[in-house]
């Protein structure tokens, strides 16, 4: 009887860790359908309020840049304190409510500092959400965690913008109910924020890893990881500009949240099945997913509605592995009371290169729109390659 308690008390734990991340995951279902669904309309919004692709592409690489950056002291913080929850909660609640606010934006100035306000929110709850998810992902693979977890925001991220379509459908220009409608999923997930934290108020205990006694410092795998990922956002083009490019084609307005469904329905897949196959053969999941998905700008921004849908399905694939399988190598790379710091670290270079990317693509949009193509798919590329040639350096699962 002895002999098997062992076995029992592990098989409780992956238990009690799966409900973890599948909770999260609820959480994350019903925040996606709120700001995600405005996402799929944000730049067509914007071209109706007047802003140009600039703005545009400013607004959205800022809004990037400023998530990234607070997630720096969010991580730094919540690891040290270990009030993951409260860090959470607080950019959960700024994160949620600047969206149904947008129905309320009379200029496309006001738009934009709410869509910013937004991203800031996203910035505040990720690191800490992420650390709590790695205490459960190193009892039922880290790999598997974070895919899980994103199937089911992905899902509620395809949701959302269906809802937006149909509105949109009913009455093309209103984008004001569309935004007020959002207050919903938003109330749904501060609700099951809360379930969760009743429910598992200590993640930590879910890690195997016992404590240490100190933050342990960031190896040199951990950077080159970030160079490779840093690359990847560097030319990864913000979907407010892909839908501002529909939008100024001609395209049907209420076509373009179906776009960004479809997007976020492949990117749901593609999280499962990278998740997985990251979990048995590493970084060359990573290496496969970057290069389906540097195939979108090609396709997004120089074919007709057809290939630009296929465009938006690769481009789905990207977004599935940057906002899952991204986080899963740090979880591997880095120790288990660091991790929350070196999400923040990770999130504020990434974001960095994502809003001079960003910025640099609203420019080059004016300019040639071929000289945007070429400028996203070399920088995604050379991503691939920093990824293969340091898979040495970086001991992941199946290596």
């Amino acid at each position: 009887m002895n002999a098997s308690a062992p076995g029992s008390d592990r098989r409780e734990l992956a238990r009690a860790a799966l409900r973890f991340v599948v909770l999260i995951g609820v959480v994350s279902l019903f925040a996606d359908m709120t700001y995600e669904a405005a996402r799929g309309i944000n730049g067509s919004f914007l071209a109706v309020l007047g802003a140009t692709a600039t703005a545009v592409g400013v607004a959205s690489g800022l809004g990037e840049l400023l998530g990234y950056l607070v997630r720096l002291p969010s991580g730094y913080l919540a690891g040290r304190t270990g009030r993951y929850w409260t860090w959470t909660g607080a950019g959960y609640l700024v994160n949620l409510l600047a969206v149904p606010s947008l129905a309320l934006a009379g200029s496309w100035q006001v738009a934009v500092a709410l869509i910013v306000l937004e991203r800031i929110g996203k910035g505040i709850r990720n690191p800490p959400r992420d650390a709590m998810l790695s205490y459960a992902g190193s009892v039922i693979g880290q790999g598997w965690t974070f895919a899980l977890r994103e199937a089911l925001d992905q899902t509620g991220a395809m949701v959302g913008p269906l809802v937006v379509a149909v509105i949109l459908l009913v009455r093309q220009d209103a984008f004001r109910e569309a935004y007020a409608w959002l207050l919903l999923p938003a109330l749904l997930t501060l609700l099951t924020l809360g379930i969760s934290r009743r429910l598992f108020p200590r993640p930590r205990a879910l890690e195997r890893q016992p404590p240490t006694s100190r933050t342990a410092s960031l190896p040199g795998a951990f950077w080159w990881y970030l160079t490779a990922m840093a690359l990847m956002a560097f030319g990864y083009a913000d979907f407010n500009l892909i839908s501002f490019h529909l939008q100024r084609s001609g395209d049907p307005t209420a076509v373009i949240p179906l776009l960004y469904a479809l997007a976020m329905g492949v990117a749901a897949v593609s999280a499962l099945v990278f998740g997985r196959w990251f979990d048995r053969r590493g970084l060359l999941a990573l290496v496969v997913a970057a290069l389906l998905s540097a195939a979108f700008a090609p396709l997004a921004f120089l074919g007709g509605l057809g290939l630009a849908a296929l465009g938006v399905a690769l481009w789905g694939v990207g977004m599935g592995i940057q906002d899952s399988l991204m986080s899963a190598p740090v979880a591997v790379l880095v120790q288990a009371d660091a991790r929350a710091h070196a999400f923040g670290i990770f999130n504020l270079l990434y974001g960095g290169a994502w809003f001079v990317g960003s910025s640099a693509m609203g420019l080059l949009y004016g300019a040639s729109i071929p000289g945007l193509v070429a400028f996203s798919v070399l920088a995604q590329l050379l991503a691939v390659v920093v990824l293969f040639l340091g898979r040495g350096r970086m001991p992941m699962p199946g290596s």
